[in-house]
């Protein structure tokens, strides 16, 4: 069993940055394709970014590329995203998100990961 602990957010005014963290646990980290998920108010849960257990393969959704960064630390069992020149639009929950099944392409649909963090709240003012 995976456990996932968020860390990093708060509130920042447009055109700033925020860095999340992820620490990990209960499994061997190498071996986990890990994503960060988001989710607004009023929206559906959906997918961010991906960093996947195959030479730290990237997967960026649209309207994040260019701004957002995901990277992984194997040693610290930790996966971070740097966000920067945030819009308010990026405001919502961020939930670290674990693919223990050693899938070879990167998942970005909710039902492909089975261990999730407790979300950490982001929040871009204009």
């Amino acid at each position: 069993q995976v456990q996932l602990v968020e860390s990093g957010g708060g509130v920042v005014q447009a055109g700033g940055s925020l860095r999340l963290s992820c620490a990990a646990s209960g499994r061997t980290f190498s071996t986990l394709t890990m994503a960060w998920f988001r989710q607004a108010p009023g929206k559906e849960r959906e997918f961010v970014a991906a960093i996947s257990w195959i030479r730290d393969n990237t997967y960026y959704t649209d309207s994040v590329k260019g701004r957002f960064t995901i990277s992984r630390d194997n040693a610290k069992n930790t996966v971070s995203l740097q966000m920067s020149t945030l819009k308010p639009e990026d405001t919502a929950v961020y939930y670290c998100a674990a693919d223990t099944r050693l899938r070879v392409v990167i998942a970005t649909t909710l039902n492909n990961y089975d261990a999730w963090g407790q979300g950490t709240q982001v929040t871009v003012s204009s």
